[in-house]
């Protein structure tokens, strides 16, 4: 992330420590990210956005000409020359804790912790918030999806189609990352493959179909190119008759797939299946696209429509349904120089806050299944039986260690997954979760 970044924030965050350089206030102040509230219909979140997050800490920094555009906005007016200075010698210098990515969490947990000057941690609210936001939905998001493929025991693949109907092309690449981790085999996304080393898969559009005479010619055209990933798409006029065409044609002995786009997606595979096996053709794989969520495909796989693989686009990279978590970023303690601590928390209501720097601790069960979690001060001892979530990872603004790979942090998101009781997985019902205090943050709540 280049210095431009710097800006893309709101304006309440520069305004606020402009105030603090002012007036001096230099306290330690932690922050804490959490979901306020969980999504309707939704039992579980995936944790999803450390990295970028990291990186976008680690690097911020105000160039001269972002300070230069800030000097010229009125509210700044009367800011004293000194503010300006500072930013233009930023550099974050405090602490960040975190439940590693592909952690399962639920509501009112402390996802991110940030403590540092209280300016640098305000600063970096809104970033923060964007990054867990888009990336978490759209992890817990594909798992529902995954699982749902998945639901007879079947392990059909789920691939990131999401990238055009995305909040934009910088989201697309984020849904993307977010979708694999999420367990999808890869995307269609050329700049997530790229960058992060995700699978790219891609098909043809029937724009490439309609561009020929005949859908022969058109396929035939497309093979002498692609030879070993052929992947035809047979819905542009008559599906199941494209399908007998194909069949015949010196393309099949090495053809990959073929691709379903619109229609009625039971009928027509199992009636494209039939073709592709009577015609000796068993290996070919069927993929299914178009509109589908993780309902539609629970439908299809529970007709037992003879489909291999999904491709999911806008409900997914968009997580239509829940297109953003309740997400806050709030000051829960400021310690001054003299090391005293200051409990702080909202008490409006429904937006009540747990004060104090917090820890969670997870308990499982001898099988290894989830049963609940524990919140707690983050000085205190993890009660018997469980095991605390969040962990450095900044200290003193400095990395502790590399982030793991993408694939170590699919494979995590996956077998936390696996922990998570039976009835948690339902895409159809919501399931409550037990989550306790310790008798010290029970004290200190509002």
């Amino acid at each position: 992330m280049n210095a431009s970044n710097s800006l893309k924030i709101d304006l309440y965050e520069l305004t606020m420590a402009a105030g603090y350089f002012q007036n001096k206030v230099d306290a330690r102040a932690t922050f804490e990210l959490s979901c306020h509230t969980m999504p309707e219909n939704r039992s579980y979140l995936v944790a999803c956005g450390l990295e970028q997050i990291v990186e976008y800490i680690l690097n911020l920094r105000f160039a001269e000409e972002d300070i230069a555009f800030l000097k010229t906005l009125p509210v700044f007016r009367h800011v004293q020359r000194g503010f300006f200075d500072y930013l233009k010698d930023f550099k974050f210098s405090g602490d960040v804790r975190a439940m590693p990515e592909g952690e399962i969490f639920f509501a009112r947990e402390p996802i991110v912790q940030v403590e540092a000057p209280i300016i640098e941690a305000q600063i970096l609210e809104t970033c923060v918030l964007s990054l867990m936001n888009i990336e978490s939905v759209v992890a817990a998001k594909a798992a529902r999806v995954v699982a749902a493929a998945r639901a007879d025991g079947v392990a059909r693949g789920v691939i990131d189609f999401g990238s055009r109907r995305a909040h934009g092309p910088e989201a697309g690449v984020l849904a993307a990352r977010a979708a694999y981790i999420g367990g999808c085999l890869g995307t269609s996304n050329i700049y997530a493959g790229r960058q992060f080393g995700i699978p790219v898969y891609g098909t043809m559009a029937h724009s490439w179909v309609e561009a020929f005479d005949a859908e022969g010619e058109a396929f035939e055209k497309y093979y002498a190119v692609f030879p070993e990933n052929t992947v035809l798409l047979v819905d542009t006029y008559d599906t199941v008759g494209c399908v007998r065409k194909v069949v015949k044609m010196p393309l099949r002995e090495r053809l990959k797939g073929v691709r379903l786009d619109s229609g009625d997606l039971k009928t027509l595979s199992k009636k494209v299946r039939a073709v592709l096996n009577k015609a000796g053709l068993p290996h070919v794989k069927i993929l299914a696209s178009g509109n589908l969520n993780e309902y539609k495909i629970a439908e299809l796989v529970k007709a037992k429509a003879p489909i291999d693989l999904f491709g999911v686009g806008t409900d997914m990279a968009t997580s239509r349904d829940c297109p953003a978590l309740d997400l806050t970023y709030k000051l829960v303690q400021i310690q001054g120089k003299n090391g005293m601590i200051k409990y702080k928390s909202k008490t409006s209501p429904q937006k009540k806050t747990i004060p104090g720097k917090k820890q969670v601790f997870r308990q499982y069960d001898k099988k290894g299944i989830f049963v609940k979690d524990t919140i707690g001060l983050a000085s205190e001892d993890a009660p018997a039986g469980t095991r605390p979530l969040l962990r450095p990872v900044i200290r003193a603004g400095e990395l502790i260690a590399p982030p793991p790979s993408i694939e170590a942090v699919r494979e995590a998101a996956a077998a936390k997954f696996a922990q998570l009781p039976s009835g948690f997985k339902d895409i159809y019902k919501e399931q409550s979760v037990k989550i306790g205090y310790t008798k010290t943050i029970a004290r200190l709540a509002p």
